[in-house]
């Protein structure tokens, strides 16, 4: 009778390696972590890529905005020589006007320094406007802060 219970005992032992071997407990679990990290990393370039398409439209509306605020600083005196027909821009003041605008519009100051005028004439002005901005999920993987750029163009029409 001994023997017969040691070959059942040995039966039972050998039933339960070949179970555990086959036990796939906790595989789910490693397919999760695995899918919650796409996920993240799906979601970081979503709201980024936003982030940067918006910022993108702010840099270029600051810019068309400074560009009609640095034109319409007209001189006068032409405008009125010329009876209404020419109004020359004051476009030595570009810089200053661009400047001011955009420090007014909340740009950090290196951003306001980086700013300007790349043309300017009596008749029309050219800004480009620098935007800094550090974005929101990839800055766990990404830390430099990134920069765009607005450039606009604003005509002195009469008429």
């Amino acid at each position: 009778m001994s023997r017969v219970l040691v070959r059942v005992r040995g039966a039972v032992a050998s039933a339960r390696r070949v179970r555990a071997a086959c036990d796939d407990r906790g595989s789910g679990a490693a397919a999760v972590i695995m899918f919650a990290l796409l996920f993240m990393v799906l979601a970081a370039f979503v709201v980024d890529g936003g982030l940067s398409i918006s910022q993108r439209e702010r840099a270029a509306d600051i810019a068309e905005q400074a560009a009609r605020y640095a034109a319409q600083d007209i001189d006068e005196e032409a405008l009125r020589a010329s009876e209404g027909r020419n109004a020359p821009i004051n476009y030595e003041n570009c810089a200053a006007r661009v400047a001011e605008f955009a420090g007014r519009s909340g740009l950090s100051s290196a951003d306001v320094a980086a700013s300007g005028c790349v043309s300017a004439s009596a008749q029309q002005v050219e800004v480009r406007i620098r935007l800094t901005y550090r974005p929101v999920l990839t800055g766990l993987f990404y830390s430099a802060p990134l920069t765009v750029h607005g450039t606009a163009t604003a005509e002195s029409v009469t008429g």
